[in-house]
């Protein structure tokens, strides 16, 4: 059966309303809130500090380390407290995707440390971790070549649609996942992952939809920045 209308009634290119706030933790180096929908995550940015075990020391560069959890009371369903196998690979996926717009050769011997936790989940919850994280790293401080921006495209049923929400991944006829993270200043897609099926016409539009998808963010991360720093932006 042919999917004619969102359940949100959103078009398909079409993301949620986001929203985007920089130093919510005091405590923190940088910190970030980046909501979509009703999905929220929250990112803060400790170091960089010394990191220890010694062994792990970079002489060249600081060493970027990040933690992904789904907190317990962010899903309607019962969830074990703590890290889990899902979260740990999300953890590598965004320390991937983040780490090759970072500059941190001046930090060397050094760690830095980014925690993402998602307070409310409503499926997107890696891409708006990643958008959350990219953000506290530029409030730290930390030099940057461009924020990285994140969004899931997929399909459900026969239609490619921007920004799946948990109605959609749930939907009787089957749904493909393709969350991807990308610099829009330069183009470089820095997370390209897919969870189901789709032919190559499929995917490429899928990317095309989801790089303009991608600049909205940016739009939204940057106008964050400036609301606690001033300045024009890019």
């Amino acid at each position: 059966m042919a999917y004619t209308k969102r359940f949100d009634g959103r078009k398909f290119d079409e993301v949620r309303e986001m929203e985007a706030k920089v130093g919510i933790i005091k405590r923190a180096n940088g910190s970030a809130m980046f909501r979509t929908g009703k999905t929220i995550a929250i990112a803060a940015v400790y170091g960089p500090r010394e990191l220890f075990p010694a062994f792990l020391q970079d002489p060249k560069k600081g060493k970027l380390k990040c933690l992904y959890d789904l907190l317990s009371f962010s899903v309607t369903e019962r969830k074990r407290p703590g890290p889990s196998r899902r979260s740990t690979e999300i953890s590598m996926v965004t320390r991937d995707c983040l780490e090759p717009v970072l500059d941190l050769t001046k930090f060397a011997y050094t760690g830095l440390d980014v925690y993402i936790y998602i307070t409310q989940a409503d499926a997107g919850t890696r891409a708006a971790g990643i958008n959350a994280a990219s953000l506290a790293l530029a409030d730290a401080g930390i030099p940057m070549k461009d924020l990285i921006s994140s969004i899931a495209v997929g399909k459900v049923s026969d239609k490619i649609v921007v920004d799946l929400d948990k109605e959609e991944e749930d939907h009787k006829d089957g749904a493909t996942d393709l969350p991807i993270a990308m610099s829009v200043r330069t183009g470089k897609l820095t997370l390209l992952q897919m969870d189901g099926n789709m032919n190559q016409t499929e995917i490429k539009k899928a990317l095309e939809m989801g790089k303009k998808a991608c600049e909205q963010i940016k739009e939204v991360q940057v106008k964050a920045l400036q609301a606690k720093y001033g300045g024009a932006g890019k």
